[in-house]
């Protein structure tokens, strides 16, 4: 049996590096070892020294739009759920949303970590979630529960 994986997904764009990236490698601290987390972040060095992501970078294979969207669907499919970040956000991440129709049509766990009055909240996102919280804690203690035997 091969190791279980879970896509990490969350806003990017508005982000800088750091607050793209960190808790994510801190999600992969909480699950433990026995889980891989798939990372949108992740060969993406190269925006470090972004004060502020921007929505596609058309010079950059794994940035543009196309390369974005290939990867990311790619990811989703191939991972057995999925954990979306919700926590802080200040605009709506259309493509974390679309990360989330993508999960729901290949029927995989949808975790959705919400925070009270989240921009997030919305009928339809709340729907195709199999579990709802208001902690990665928690969303890590699902996927631990959810993933491993």
């Amino acid at each position: 049996m091969s190791r279980p994986t879970i896509y990490l997904a969350g806003p990017i764009m508005g982000e800088n590096y750091d607050g793209a990236v960190n808790w994510r490698d801190q999600f992969q601290v909480a699950v433990g070892p026995g889980i891989t987390c798939f990372s949108p972040m992740r060969g993406k060095k190269y925006l470090v020294d972004q004060s502020e992501i921007a929505d596609s970078y058309e010079d950059t294979a794994m940035s543009c739009a196309r390369g974005i969207t290939t990867r990311d669907y790619f990811d989703v499919s191939r991972t057995d759920a999925i954990v979306a970040n919700f926590l802080g956000a200040k605009k709506v991440s259309i493509g974390t949303v679309l990360e989330l129709g993508f999960a729901h049509a290949l029927r995989k766990p949808i975790i959705l970590v919400l925070d009270d009055d989240n921009i997030h909240s919305h009928s339809m996102v709340q729907h195709i979630a199999g579990f709802i919280v208001s902690s990665l804690e928690e969303a890590a203690q699902i996927t631990r529960a959810l993933l491993l035997p």
